[in-house]
């Protein structure tokens, strides 16, 4: 025991000795010569050729006493954003983008270009190094300068001038050359600048073009003048507007006419004597001229009022451009005038405003100058409004709706320098002060139409904005303009629509039994049975066109043969009736059973009304179809009410006659009294007849007048009952036609067949029973 204690003392003490004489070293440190030396964890030596070192790629090992820490080569940034890491972290270097991380890092004129691990700055196209240096750094006091192309060497040719720009340069056409492509300039030899006078042939317009030292200019033809401005395109005036002195000094005085002629002529190079141009003073002697056009009273001509007008709109448009820039503005006694005049060779551009004590015109430049290709090389807008123009023109409205209307504005005429106004692109807007302030709300805006004679029309202009004060009108078109206020409205339009739309099939209903009664019973035909039946055939026919097509307005043609073939039916629904009164009077006054061929029937019944609609058509045949109706224009409504009248004059007459012949009859105590009864129930049922039909077109004459709505219900339910009022009339109140339908009401309804036999007898039987009825047609109430 003792001994092996004694071999573990011996082990330790050994041990320790050995530690003595060889001690062990720290991390990091290595035993050299019995001392602890630092280990250089950095050192390359210690790796392979190709490793990246303990830190990794794009990184510096950098060695501490007993250690090391790593850090980003330069150009580069750790992944975790520190400057110090160890190798054991995830940390990676990657590089760092200069040209993101510090703007204007080459300064102004050069391009920043990347480069791992740094970057390179070069100047940018047409710029050069103050060093000529082509790459540098920040901080190498490099700048990069503009090279003057243009002083290097010839680029833009001879007609052409060359102009240094930051980094480039631009050639720029001389006066009088333009490029092809339409450019203002070009930069290198893509094209050359070419004569103007060569590329664009329609650049002088209505004149020549020439070179000159100092550009392009025009020489105009006889007829059109670029007033004095060379370089600006030639206008067409049209001088023939004065030319015919006829008519233009029957209503205007005649130094007016003659020196507006003048003017024209003066400008467009014509006049033998020359005259000095003055614009103001001309203007003025102008407005001066105007009043006394328009203190001679209203002209209550519509043919005056669009001549007035149509010379008013040419010689403004004649005299704006002699005003100077940037035009005037006059008043005088009976007018009111603003002028803009804008010059220069680019197209204006902006809104603009005129306006006067009552009228407001608001108006883009570029649509009162219009296409370049046209521009004559000035812009002019002008608007100029009548004191007392609305009294002359105020009645003229058949190109309105069927409505009263009232001028409630002044008369303005709007002109501009663009010859193309038909239609434009961006529509003006005109506010019109009412001259009175006025409780209705339905106004129109319209414009002076002279193509048919004069009238005034709403077409291209609408209502923006309207209260009792003032009406915006936008019209896409310029003319004269004013606004109207609608004098009366139908109302309850919707309850006269349900009425005739009722009345006309309650009628159409009638007539057709009426057409099957008159033509289908033996019993009752005769000379006036053939009338009743073509006067339900016209009244059926009409009333079926009227109910269809009456408000088709959507196709001018269509609408047009509703109208002609209303005006046909319905006259022939007259003549019919006519007929019926000469037959009584051919019954009573001359002879009785005396019948009319039906041949003549058929002429005077049908052919009467083929001619006078046809003599409308050739007349007027715009006069077929409105705006709201299909129906006969109001300027032409006496195509049709002066023929019914004529019929209705004609029948009473004959009717007067009848009565009175009659009463001597029976005065005389005739003993055919039997006939006289019959004569004398024909004549009180035509005369009822008559007043069903000429009443409704009396109460028709009324639609005319102001707030007739009165008469509107009447005329809507007599006009739409007619053909239930025949019915009763004609069929209801006669005894014949009522037993006639017993009779046929009773084979439907009795079981009992008849045989062939009985029925011809019994039919045979009525019909020589009713012969002596056959030439009179009874018809009894």
């Amino acid at each position: 025991m003792g001994g092996r204690w004694n071999l573990l003392l011996l082990a330790l003490q050994l041990s320790f000795i050995a530690v003595l004489s060889n001690p062990l070293c720290p991390e990091g440190f290595f035993q050299e010569d019995q001392i602890c030396k630092d280990q250089d964890e950095c050192d390359p030596s210690e790796y392979a050729p190709k490793s990246f070192g303990p830190c990794g790629k794009d990184a510096r090992c950098i060695n501490t006493n007993g250690s090391f820490y790593c850090q980003c080569k330069d150009g580069f940034i750790s992944s975790t954003k520190t400057l110090n890491f160890s190798a054991g972290t995830s940390a990676k270097c990657k590089d760092i983008n200069e040209c993101l991380e510090y703007t204007g890092l080459c300064g102004p004129n050069a391009t920043c270009h990347n480069t791992i691990p740094h970057y390179s700055c070069s100047c940018d196209e047409g710029f050069i190094s103050n060093t000529r240096v082509e790459d540098f750094h920040h901080g190498d006091n490099v700048t990069c300068i503009d090279i003057n192309e243009c002083e290097e060497r010839a680029l833009c040719g001879l007609n052409a001038a060359c102009t240094n720009t930051p980094g480039s340069y631009s050639c720029v056409c001389n006066a009088g050359f333009v490029l092809k492509s339409g450019k203002l300039s070009i930069s290198g030899n893509q094209e050359q600048c070419e004569d103007v006078c060569m590329i664009d042939k329609t650049i002088c317009g209505n004149g020549t073009c020439h070179q000159g030292d100092s550009g392009h200019y025009c020489a105009c033809h006889v007829g059109s003048t670029n007033y004095g401005n060379k370089g600006s395109r030639c206008t067409e005036l049209k001088c023939g507007f004065f030319e015919d002195m006829n008519y233009l000094k029957e209503e205007f005085p005649l130094d007016l006419v003659t020196q507006s002629k003048n003017i024209c002529l003066e400008l467009t190079g014509s006049l033998k004597d020359k005259v000095q141009l003055e614009g103001d003073d001309i203007l003025q002697r102008l407005l001066s001229m105007i009043d006394k056009v328009l203190s001679g009273g209203a002209f209550k001509d519509k043919r005056k009022v669009s001549i007035f007008l149509d010379f008013m709109e040419n010689i403004l448009k004649i005299v704006a451009p002699i005003i100077k820039s940037p035009g005037t503005k006059r008043s005088s006694t009976h007018t009111e005038l603003q002028l803009l005049v804008r010059r220069g060779v680019d197209l204006p551009q902006g809104p603009v405003t005129l306006s006067s004590k009552h009228v407001k015109l608001d108006i883009k430049l570029e649509t009162a100058a219009g296409e370049l290709s046209s521009y004559p090389g000035f812009t002019t807008v002008s608007m100029l409004s009548y004191s007392n123009l609305e009294d002359s023109a105020d009645g003229f409205f058949s190109g309105m709706k069927s409505q009263k209307f009232k001028i409630i504005s002044k008369v303005s005429t709007v002109t501009v320098s663009n010859i193309n106004t038909n239609h434009l692109e961006e529509p003006i807007n005109l506010t019109f002060y009412h001259l009175n302030q006025s409780g209705e709300s339905n106004h129109t805006c319209v414009f002076w139409d002279s193509s048919e004679e004069g009238t005034w029309s709403a077409r291209g202009c609408s209502v923006v904005e309207s209260n009792t004060d003032y009406t915006v009108c936008s019209c896409n078109h310029l003319s004269s303009f004013a606004v109207l206020m609608a004098l009366h409205e139908i109302e309850n339009k919707f309850e006269l629509q349900l009425l005739t739309l009722v009345g006309l099939s309650l009628s159409l209903i009638c007539l057709f039994f009426c057409i099957l009664t008159f033509s289908l019973i033996r019993s009752i035909q005769g000379p006036r049975t053939t009338i009743h039946l073509h006067l339900c055939i016209s009244l059926f026919i009409a009333n079926l066109i009227f109910l269809a097509g009456i408000s088709r307005t959507d196709h001018q043609v269509g609408c047009a043969v509703v109208a002609g073939l209303l005006h046909f039916f319905y006259l022939a629904a007259f003549c019919w009736m006519c007929l019926e009164g000469i037959q009584l009077f051919r019954m009573v006054v001359l002879v009785f059973n005396t019948n009319f061929k039906t041949l003549y029937m058929m002429a005077g019944g049908y052919g009467v009304p083929a001619v006078i609609v046809g003599i409308s058509v050739l007349a007027n045949a715009k006069g077929y179809g409105t705006e709201r109706y299909c129906w006969l224009n109001l300027d032409f409504i006496w195509s049709f009410f002066g023929p019914a009248c004529v019929i209705i004059i004609i029948n009473i007459f004959f009717f007067l006659i009848t009565v009175w012949k009659l009463a001597q009859k029976f005065s005389s105590l005739n003993p055919d009294m039997d006939n006289l009864q019959k004569i004398k129930a024909f004549t009180i049922t035509a005369v009822a007849q008559l007043c069903v039909l000429g009443t409704m077109w009396i109460f028709g004459c009324f639609q005319f007048r102001e707030r007739s709505i009165t008469m509107s219900y009447l005329f809507t339910i007599f006009g739409s009952l007619q053909g239930f009022m025949l019915f009763v009339m004609h069929c209801l109140f006669s005894k014949q036609v009522r037993e006639e339908y017993g009779n046929i009401v009773s084979r439907f309804c009795t079981p009992r067949k008849k045989s062939y036999s009985e029925f011809s007898f019994s039919n045979s039987s009525k019909v020589q029973a009713s012969k002596s009825n056959h030439d009179t047609g009874e018809s009894q109430i």
